[in-house]
């Protein structure tokens, strides 16, 4: 049985990347203007942020640069939505489309920052492992241990054992 690490783990193609980038951002945008919010706030920050994170580790490799241009994407285009359909959700009931995504991105733009810089940062650690084979440097794998539970523990990186391209374990 081959162990792969969560930096092998990604085999889903763009497309379906996108579909669910619009599916998890329309439905935060829902769910937050459900539960009685006049405006779009920090549980979209959340989901964006996440989500971000997410499409970076189960992209299929060959679909990187697809997934690496897709957050800032996703959140003009939920936000270009609801400009056109709801804009007293980001903005003044009374602005138009682009005032709306422009007030919306400025809002927003510490979710749009850290998400896509996760994104980004997960994407070149996920090249790093596949093109060298090498796992990331010391400090990133002992951070990354650290914060998923230690190693051994019920976070570890790895599965079960050392896999073919990690000797050392």
């Amino acid at each position: 049985m081959t162990s792969h690490t969560l930096w092998e783990e990604g085999r889903a193609p763009a497309h379906e990347m996108v579909a669910l980038g619009v599916a998890v951002l329309l439905t935060a945008c829902a769910v937050e203007l459900l539960v009685g919010a006049a405006v779009i706030g920090w549980l979209f920050d959340l989901a964006f942020v996440a989500l971000a994170l997410a499409l970076a580790l189960l992209v299929r490799p060959r679909d990187f640069f697809t997934v690496g241009v897709l957050p800032p994407l996703l959140m003009v285009g939920v936000f270009a939505m609801l400009g056109a359909t709801r804009p007293g959700a980001l903005a003044d009931p009374g602005d138009g489309v682009v005032q709306v995504v422009v007030t919306g991105l400025a809002d927003h733009s510490l979710a749009l920052v850290v998400g896509y810089a996760l994104c980004l940062l997960a994407l070149a650690a996920r090249n790093q492992v596949r093109r060298t084979g090498a796992p990331l440097p010391g400090w990133a794998t002992a951070w990354l241990e650290q914060r998923a539970g230690g190693p051994g523990g019920r976070g570890d990186l790895r599965r079960s054992g050392p896999g073919p391209r990690h000797p050392a374990g």
